[in-house]
């Protein structure tokens, strides 16, 4: 968002998104992100000078200069961290409210929710000698098109399938890394249904006996008809196994070879002899889902599935439309509300920025 911007019809606009200057003075205050008028004003020029330094490409000390230049503020760079640091829990407020107004009701339909995340790295030497992160845990809805859920850790905190509120109703979609049955289970019992992409070898599968389940046999026996769709089990750590459906389809001649060449260079990378049976399970695309068979035909699964791509395309806005990267600085205290101005804008911009995209006809579930 260019300066220009936060002086203009766009700004006023941000506002009433926002509750107005009465609602946002009230929550500034809650949260003790506005106490005192000193340098600044109030909290509209709070969180217009705030968002100037998240968003912009400027210096703590630039961004002091040009607010002192515009008249909006008269205050150091060190005043500026200062209130960037106490902003955290207001601009969490702020994230929330946007969501919440979003939200479907459930007289609108049933709503589709794609689960993942998508990192951003810390700040500083020992940051980057670590590997450490900042995670941002996300829901995309649809067919609204939009974020609907946000919440912001460090990498200590993995990817869950169950970290995210139900929607009572909603179908929930995610890839590989959130086959975790007993989380599966949760959100079942939340009242959602699942659609997960699986890997050959990620679960403890079983059959209607509780018995072991080969499923690399399967999808040998099944090599000439290219298709399965049948009932499957996955043993849980606590309680009775999951009952699932197990969907699986044989990728087109190209889309196989592709498949093969990443995963023996995943192997490579990972210095690891790779299997016949990973290389024969790249052959397919494997889901398991809750979604009933008379319902949901196995065209309409992989149909669903292949919705996943919209939230790489969320993520994609999140960074290069909205700029979110590496915040400056190592203190957490003003990390987070730089990530959560991000989170923030894009909440904002959504509905406009969907109306200059080109979108793909199809995407390749693979």
């Amino acid at each position: 968002m260019a300066d220009e911007s936060l002086l203009n019809e766009d700004w006023t606009r941000v506002l009433t998104q926002l509750g107005g200057a009465a609602q946002l003075e009230i929550s500034a205050r809650q949260t003790k992100a506005f106490v005192r008028r000193r340098q600044i004003p109030d909290a509209v020029s709070l969180l217009r000078l705030m968002l100037a330094y998240c968003l912009g490409e400027r210096g703590l000390r630039s961004t002091a200069a040009w607010a002192a230049s515009v008249g909006l503020a008269d205050l150091s760079s060190v005043a500026l961290f200062y209130r960037l640091r106490q902003c955290g829990d207001w601009f969490a407020v702020l994230v929330e409210g946007l969501l919440a107004a979003a939200a479907p009701k459930a007289s609108r339909g049933r709503l589709i929710r794609i689960i993942d995340a998508t990192t951003v790295p810390q700040a500083g030497p020992a940051a980057r000698r670590n590997s450490e992160l900042w995670r941002v845990h996300s829901a995309f809805d649809l067919p609204y098109e939009r974020f609907g859920h946000f919440e912001l850790t460090d990498q200590q905190e993995g990817e869950t399938f169950d970290r995210i509120p139900v929607v009572k109703n909603e179908i929930r979609i995610a890839d590989r890394a959130y086959l975790q049955p007993d989380r599966i289970a949760a959100v079942r019992d939340a009242g959602a249904d699942v659609l997960i992409r699986a890997g050959w070898k990620n679960a403890r599968w079983l059959d209607a006996k509780g018995l072991p389940f080969d499923l690399m046999a399967q999808l040998r026996a099944a090599k000439a008809h290219g298709l399965i769709d049948r009932r499957i089990w996955i043993k849980r750590k606590d309680g009775s196994p999951l009952a699932m459906r197990l969907v699986a389809v044989k990728k087109p001649a190209g889309a196989v070879a592709a498949s093969r060449r990443k995963a023996r260079r995943d192997a490579q990378d990972e210095n690891r002899v790779i299997s016949k049976e990973t290389l024969e399970a790249a052959d397919w695309v494997i889901l398991v889902t809750s979604l009933a068979r008379d319902e949901f035909s196995t065209k309409d699964v992989l149909a669903l599935y292949r919705l996943r791509w919209r939230i790489e395309l969320g993520f994609k806005r999140l960074k290069s439309l909205i700029g979110l990267k590496t915040p400056p600085g190592t203190d957490p205290r003003s990390a987070k509300p730089y990530l959560l101005a991000h989170l923030l804008i894009i909440l904002l911009l959504e509905p406009l920025a969907r109306d200059f995209e080109d979108s793909p006809r199809w995407m390749q579930a693979a």
